[in-house]
């Protein structure tokens, strides 16, 4: 008898696109998981800016205490954003064709991602009673979601990654692919599959498969970019949309998630080539 899958890892982003937190617990809120994805670096236009233009962004250390977000990066000092307060300047900001509210997070934080990312920028937060939905396209569902591109999460399972990396001549991390949720126990590309999914009380719904872009080129310990393991991925995960790996979740209901927690699967679809 086959056993349910387990999530084995929790992942979140506070700033977008730059180095995650893993966790063994995390709670779940309207717009995904806890504080993911809740911070923005964005352009002079307010545009938001990734590790696509800037794979140096991968550089950047986050970390979360009780009162403040703590950002690192090579030759910087600290820079500590209070979480009880958000600076007062309103601006609007763009993640692709999104037009989204935000507060900008002041000076020094502007300063601190210019100085170290070599372009003028600034740092956004997502205000709190702010409604993002996601594309009514893929999810009829009345989910939201932060700043993350599209959909609050992404599920990849680690027989998925091993699967991959038995192609490549130099295998890969997970952290190239930046998922909030991480399965063992099942096969690769299982997650494919996954329409109806439970974690404990929460309900997800598996709404589009990942098209993967040139982030998952760039190593996430050094901000240098390659090739792989894109081109690798063309061969064998090439759909007519793009090259895909991962499965992106709506979700219904809050709640706590721990690693060990068991993943039923209440309903599978045959993925739309």
């Amino acid at each position: 008898m086959l056993q349910d899958p387990i999530l084995s890892a929790i992942y979140i982003y506070p700033v977008k696109s730059c180095r995650g937190i893993s966790l063994n617990s995390a709670r779940l809120d309207t717009w995904g998981l806890e504080c993911d994805r809740r911070w923005m670096v964005v352009d002079a236009n307010g545009y938001f800016l990734t590790q696509r233009q800037l794979p140096r962004m991968a550089l950047v250390e986050t970390a979360l205490n009780s009162e403040a977000l703590c950002l690192n990066a090579p030759n910087m000092p600290e820079l500590r954003l209070p979480l009880s307060t958000e600076v007062a300047d309103e601006a609007s900001v763009r993640v692709w064709r999104d037009c989204c509210q935000a507060v900008d997070q002041g000076n020094e934080a502007s300063e601190w991602f210019s100085s170290f990312l070599g372009v003028s920028c600034r740092l956004v937060r997502m205000p709190k009673n702010f409604v993002r939905p996601v594309d009514r396209d893929y999810a009829p569902q009345d989910a939201q979601v932060s700043f993350a591109d599209g959909f609050p999460l992404l599920i990849i399972s680690e027989a998925s990654l091993s699967e991959l990396n038995s192609h490549l001549q130099k295998p890969i991390p997970m952290n190239r692919f930046r998922p909030n949720l991480v399965v063992t126990g099942c096969e690769a590309f299982s997650e494919d599959s996954w329409h109806t999914i439970q974690i404990c009380s929460a309900i997800f719904y598996g709404v589009k498969r990942c098209r993967r872009c040139v982030i998952t080129t760039v190593d996430q310990a050094t901000g240098s970019r390659g090739k792989e393991p894109l081109v690798t991925l063309a061969t064998f995960r090439r759909v007519s949309d793009g090259i895909i790996f991962g499965q992106n979740l709506v979700h219904a209901g809050v709640g706590e998630l721990q690693v060990g927690n068991t993943i039923e699967v209440l309903k599978v679809e045959s993925p739309v080539k």
